[in-house]
């Protein structure tokens, strides 16, 4: 489903120029060993602003919230990413910054020879770990301040994290480990009006002020749900997702979340608390949890920018509003699509044509209503080809997406059924299968050779374009 641009990239559209992306790193390797940024090469260049110009008006006033492991704060990548967050603000995208302190936390023990009850803030956090905690902290936060001062852009940390204590889990008393009561969503909406970047580290406030330790993985899309934010970004060691020693490009979070439930041993285990807290993110409202290696110089801006990225997608279900037509639904896709075949938009069907096909359209439903429509075919002497048409939406409801919504659930159909190239005819909607949903012009001699005759035949002189599913 990733490194094509068949179906629902990193950005949640397809672009027409993905950023190339030249890596030491092979895309879809079993392997998750560490590779030192150094040792990892990308191929950016300025010609290819040309296609992050297309991501603009889409990501314009959107909130990310990049979440940065330790780990990654430690490594000499850093002010390269804070670099790159310096350009996502540029192109008026607001950021959030939440960070962890697992490897400052432990290099701080050893140094002070203090045996501390856990590093991630998942388990018990004793005192002398708290106290640690807070130092770790303050350590991490001034870096990162440091490096986007460096990049010219305001930041601030803050307190807008309100926490009350896990307690006594299972019989075993979490002491000052915390769990997200409430953010303070005012305070951060303040601070991104003045143009200011938080960062919020793993700490929280009790309501009488005292402190406890915070997951970071868990504040991240506490956060993101809170602020209604599009992304969530992990930033940590690993290229992303592996499961059962395959590295996944994308997953959706149905899938995933079936996997956590019957085999979560299947998931390596240093990025199981983020596939989990993508989960319950999802199901929390944010469409997309990315997972990438925060190490790969420009890494973050090709995942961001390009359909390939570097690291995993796990998306959400953006289709919810789109199911399966019923035979009770024939009426209202002929009254639906009856004015752009009077346009020549469409190809001529009558009401019993979509009646004995029914079966193959999808509906996309306002308030119960119908209000778009496509269909797909499967060719049956040439299974590997898939043909979308009849795409039309109501003109009160153009330029909101939904057409684009459309051909990407129906391609996620098409993959599933096996298909390895998508096919459309169009007369007058070239550009837009071209330019926003990643078609290419071609000839006839891509249709099957039933589906050319009939081409042929109707005189509609439709243009055929073609996309790759593999």
């Amino acid at each position: 489903m990733r490194g094509d641009k068949a179906t629902i990239d990193h950005a949640g559209f397809i672009p027409n120029n993905p950023l190339p992306l030249t890596t030491s790193m092979t895309k879809g390797s079993a392997s998750s060993d560490a590779v030192p940024a150094a040792d990892i090469e990308t191929n950016f260049k300025p010609t290819d602003l040309r296609g992050i110009l297309k991501y603009i008006p889409r990501f314009r006033n959107q909130i990310f919230v990049i979440s940065l492991d330790g780990a990654v704060i430690a490594d000499d990548n850093l002010a390269n990413l804070l670099l790159d967050i310096a350009v996502l603000r540029s192109l008026m995208i607001k950021v959030v910054l939440v960070h962890g302190i697992s490897a400052q936390l432990t290099e701080l023990a050893e140094t002070r020879n203090v045996v501390i009850s856990n590093s991630d803030g998942t388990g018990v956090t004793d005192g002398p770990t708290l106290d640690l905690a807070v130092r770790a902290s303050s350590r991490v936060s001034h870096l990162i301040l440091e490096g986007l001062t460096q990049s010219g852009l305001k930041c601030a940390i803050t307190n807008a994290v309100r926490a009350l204590p896990i307690g006594v889990i299972k019989g075993e008393d979490r002491q000052f480990t915390g769990k997200v009561d409430r953010i303070d969503k005012d305070t951060l909406q303040h601070l991104f009006a003045a143009d200011i970047v938080p960062i919020i580290q793993p700490i929280g406030f009790a309501p009488d002020g005292s402190t406890l330790r915070i997951n970071s993985d868990l504040l991240a899309v506490k956060v993101a749900a809170e602020l209604g934010a599009t992304k969530v970004i992990y930033l940590s060691q690993r290229e992303g997702l592996n499961i059962d020693g395959v590295f996944r490009r994308d997953i959706a979070v149905e899938e995933l979340a079936t996997v956590l439930e019957k085999s979560p041993e299947t998931i390596n285990d240093d990025v199981r608390s983020k596939a989990e807290h993508a989960v319950s993110g999802a199901k929390s409202g944010i469409p997309r949890v990315h997972l990438i290696d925060g190490r790969i110089y420009d890494g973050l801006l090709n995942e961001v920018f390009s359909s390939d990225g570097v690291g995993t997608l796990i998306y959400g279900n953006d289709y919810q509003q789109i199911r399966s037509a019923t035979r009770s639904d024939t009426r209202f896709v002929h009254s639906l699509i009856r004015s752009a075949i009077e346009r020549e938009e469409l190809l001529h069907r009558d009401l019993s044509a979509i009646e004995d096909d029914i079966e193959s359209f999808f509906v996309f439903e306002i308030d119960e209503n119908i209000v778009a429509c496509i269909s797909l075919h499967v060719y049956p002497d040439r299974p590997e080809t898939a043909e979308i048409g009849s795409l039309c939406v109501m003109p009160f409801h153009h330029r909101r997406g939904i057409g684009r919504k459309m051909v990407e659930f129906a391609t996620l159909q098409a993959k599933a059924k096996g298909a390895t190239q998508l096919v459309a005819l169009s007369t007058q909607s070239t550009t837009f299968f071209s330019r926003s949903c990643g078609f290419a012009l071609a000839d006839e001699t891509d249709l099957p050779s039933s589906r050319r005759s009939q081409a042929q035949s109707n005189g509609r002189n439709a243009k055929v374009l073609v996309k790759s599913l593999d």
